[in-house]
């Protein structure tokens, strides 16, 4: 981490959603170096005991707590906002994610699993917590991806449940990730909100999510989904090849956080080849995340989808 550009965090709360390894744990432990206040969110309690001992343990003395949400139930996350009450939240980093599990699922408001978790659950929790974002005129990182290039928005099949191809769909749901940071900017500063939207990406990361979603499912499955776990796997193994471990691939998240260069609707990756590994900077936003339509279109389906609206005025 390039300490000199970054401000410090001291008296802030910052929220990481999939803080109990890999990227998020990464972040979580930059954000509590710098002094935050540090809600360590994700769906495993026993998972989150052990995220706040690692922490701990990297940042003696950090100030840390645990909260359960499921970025996969609309309900779980009006239960986390309830239990943060009117606390102003200062940093937001919407990172939890699932990757390609081969078969089609779905959350438990039956959106298909990628689109909704990844992309549909980061909307309706950042919506839920305009308040208390708005109150700390917050930083709200969106985690988006390389794949993003490759993605499409099929809105005449936005659940999958014409076609599920699951690389293609967990394309979908990180170009969704950046238009909705890129929409959530245009947005605030038409409205005059407080608050600092950037988004994101790791380049080429090693981590957890490849290997714990392609597991969904797996046990007693058929040979088709055991050789997807295994091709999943051999894939992470590139990633460690030609990419960079989860400490490096966080630092983007970081740099947008809290780097005294990024600025306002910026997108930042890593700087080597292809922005797959390397020191943080700006990263080129794919030419189908530029125009506004399919960015506020995908606003427009969320909010049907969600029931979640945002109200600048009142901040609900």
């Amino acid at each position: 981490m390039r300490e000199t550009l970054y401000r410090s965090c001291a008296g802030q709360t910052a929220i990481v959603t999939g803080a109990t390894g890999g990227l998020g744990l990464a972040t979580a432990i930059g954000l509590a170096r710098k002094g935050a206040e540090v809600i360590v969110t994700g769906r495993n309690a026993e998972k989150g005991r052990e995220a706040l001992i690692a922490i701990e343990q990297a940042v003696p003395g950090a100030t840390l707590r645990f909260e359960g949400l499921d970025l996969a139930s609309l309900a779980s996350i009006v239960r986390f906002v309830d239990r943060m009450g009117s606390q102003p939240v200062h940093i937001l980093v919407n990172n939890a994610g699932v990757m390609a599990p081969p078969q089609r699922r779905t959350t438990q408001d039956g959106f298909e699993l990628q689109f909704g978790t990844n992309h549909l659950g980061h909307f309706a929790l950042t919506g839920k917590l305009l308040p208390a974002l708005i109150a700390g005129e917050a930083h709200v990182v969106t985690i988006a991806s390389l794949a993003a290039w490759k993605g499409e928005i099929p809105f005449d099949d936005l659940n999958a449940t014409e076609s599920y191809k699951r690389f293609d769909r967990y394309r979908q749901s990180k170009l969704a990730n950046l238009l909705f940071s890129l929409e959530l900017d245009r947005r605030v500063k038409a409205a005059g909100a407080p608050l600092h939207v950037r988004a994101a990406h790791p380049g080429w990361s090693t981590s957890s999510i490849i290997t714990n979603s392609a597991a969904l499912g797996v046990s007693n499955a058929p040979l088709s989904r055991v050789l997807a776990l295994i091709q999943d796997r051999l894939g992470n193994v590139l990633f460690r090849l030609m990419g960079q471990d989860v400490t490096a691939g966080a630092e983007p998240f970081l740099y947008a956080a809290l780097s005294s260069e990024a600025e306002d609707g910026g997108y930042y990756g890593p700087q080597g080849t292809g922005e797959r590994r390397g020191p943080p900077g700006p990263a080129i936003v794919p030419p189908v995340a530029e125009g506004l339509s399919l960015a506020e279109k995908l606003w427009q389906a969320s909010e049907n989808m969600t029931g979640i609206r945002f109200e600048w005025e009142t901040g609900q």
